[in-house]
């Protein structure tokens, strides 16, 4: 008779007598067992500190330790609580059955051997045996995997909560962004602003058109932009704003359209390009005059078919992205010089919005300082001041030829001069022209200074990936408080990112 097992199983046989062994172990030669055999019960526990057989038969009458003992002994063992033990008897010794159960026995087989009886009996307790190892083992599995259940549980439901946040924080700040954004920031009573906001509204109901800004510098063509964004239905998605003029031409591809890893020397990663920034959101082209024909010209193709390829990639991508567009050029004049493609201009100006110059609604002067001497204010750890009325008459008098944008920095440079004093007319500085050309003024250099700057940060940004405040010092030449405060400007104004505080913040292009 063959054992029924998965493997060879083992077994230790322990018999004062070795005649009695040299019995059994002729019984069992055949039958595919690993044997071991103990002359007593003591050097049947040191062989069992070596070894765990599948299955022990134990002899009962022993010198020293009887088995009983020997039995009692071996289940201190934890490693052979789950052997079975099948005493050996003499058919004719009277023993005590029930104590060889107490001790941990499982069977008894008698003296002389009937060998299929002994064999069936060491069969049906290894096959006990080899199915309670399974089923230990499937609920050792079970047990883990439930373990792994809860803690996936667990994680998903910290994702799920974590996500419910974000969504929460999105929301708010997409409210934020729309309280901020909305029609209340225009600041104007005039008929020339009245239109616009007119003209504002329906594009904020619609969807995907297109909408082309006109203006001059300076006139809150991106303010327009984001209102029709953060008060229109893409108010949840992202909204990325780009100046066109100051995008390095090499890097303008990649800028638009991202790259995979290694498309070219330096692309040590991919990068999403701003369309794909911009998925179920708006993307902000501002000054779209001064965008080099090549890339009018794979920007039309985007537009139109609506797919976006990054470089290196070979897949295209869908693009859910609606457009609106900024400029201060004469467009059409750039179209009958050739400088601008016609086809893209009809692709951009499906809406077209015209920003009215300052010195169209000079009834706006007064809100509008009122405005900016409460933000500077605030920002400035000031007491809010007012202008004397010659200071008052002076602004209102003045053509503006840099618009909202030099009234902002006009009140600005004054509140600083002024200390929080009521603002004179000396406070103020203007900018001249004679013949087309600027005369020095302090507010026109500080403006230019300024662009030049965030262009040269820019394009820093574009070519290396990032700027700390020490990089931009080493860049611009300049002190720590002013790479600060254009660092924080460009952060705020949307054209940068910004991770980690203080002296380890870096800045990225959104």
């Amino acid at each position: 008779m063959n054992l029924i097992k998965p493997k060879t199983a083992s077994i230790l046989v322990v018999d004062e007598t070795p005649e009695n062994l040299d019995v059994l172990v002729d019984h069992l030669k055949n039958a595919n067992l690993n044997i071991s055999v103990a002359l007593s019960g003591e050097k049947a526990i040191e062989i069992t500190q070596k070894m765990i057989p599948d299955i022990i038969l134990l002899d009962i009458k022993m010198p020293g330790i009887d088995g009983f003992e020997t039995c009692h002994l071996l289940k201190q063992n934890t490693a052979l609580q789950d052997v079975p033990v099948i005493f050996i008897t003499a058919a004719t010794e009277t023993v005590d059955k029930v104590k060889g159960f107490a001790v941990g026995g499982v069977d008894y087989i008698t003296k002389p051997f009937e060998h299929e009886e002994a064999l069936a009996r060491i069969n049906t307790h290894l096959t006990l045996r080899h199915q309670q190892q399974q089923l230990a083992q499937k609920n050792a599995e079970l047990t883990q995997l439930n373990k792994q259940l809860k803690q996936e549980i667990v994680r998903r439901e910290q994702a799920e909560e974590a996500l419910s946040t974000v969504s929460d924080k999105l929301s708010t700040i997409s409210q934020e962004e729309a309280e901020r954004w909305g029609l209340s920031a225009f600041v104007g009573k005039s008929q020339a602003m009245k239109k616009v906001i007119t003209d504002i509204r329906p594009l904020q109901k619609v969807d995907k058109t297109s909408v082309l800004i006109l203006g001059e510098s300076g006139t809150g063509k991106e303010l327009i932009a984001r209102a029709i964004h953060f008060g229109g239905i893409r108010a949840k998605g992202s909204f990325i704003p780009v100046n066109c003029s100051a995008i390095p031409e090499q890097l303008a591809e990649s800028s638009f359209f991202g790259h995979v890893k290694g498309a070219f020397t330096g692309a040590l990663n991919s990068r999403k390009g701003y369309f794909e920034q911009a998925q179920s959101g708006s993307l902000f082209l501002d000054e779209i005059g001064d965008m080099p024909l090549p890339l009018q010209a794979k920007l039309l193709r985007t537009l139109e078919d609506g797919l976006v390829t990054p470089i290196g990639g070979e897949q295209s991508k869908q693009l859910d992205v609606r457009i609106i567009a900024a400029t201060n050029a004469d467009l059409l004049a750039k179209v009958t010089a050739g400088l601008f493609r016609q086809d893209l201009y009809f692709r951009l100006a499906s809406y077209t919005v015209t920003v009215p110059p300052l010195r169209e609604r000079k009834e706006d002067i007064a809100l509008l300082v009122k405005h900016f001497l409460s933000v500077f204010a605030k920002e400035m750890g000031h007491k809010i001041t007012t202008l004397t009325p010659q200071a008052q008459a002076r602004l209102e008098n003045y053509h503006f030829p840099g618009n909202i944008r030099e009234l902002k920095n006009i009140i600005e440079h004054a509140l600083i001069k002024s200390g929080s004093t009521p603002i004179q007319t000396h406070h103020l500085h203007f900018v001249y022209f004679r013949n087309g050309t600027s005369i020095e003024s302090s507010v026109v250099q500080i403006v230019q200074r300024e662009e030049n700057d965030e262009d040269k940060i820019l394009t820093y940004v574009c070519k290396h990936g990032s700027i700390n405040n020490s990089q931009c010092r080493q860049l611009l030449n300049s002190n720590l408080s002013r790479t600060s405060y254009l660092l924080r400007k460009m952060y705020q104004k949307g054209l940068l990112v910004r991770e980690g505080k203080l002296r380890w913040a870096v800045y990225r292009l959104p």
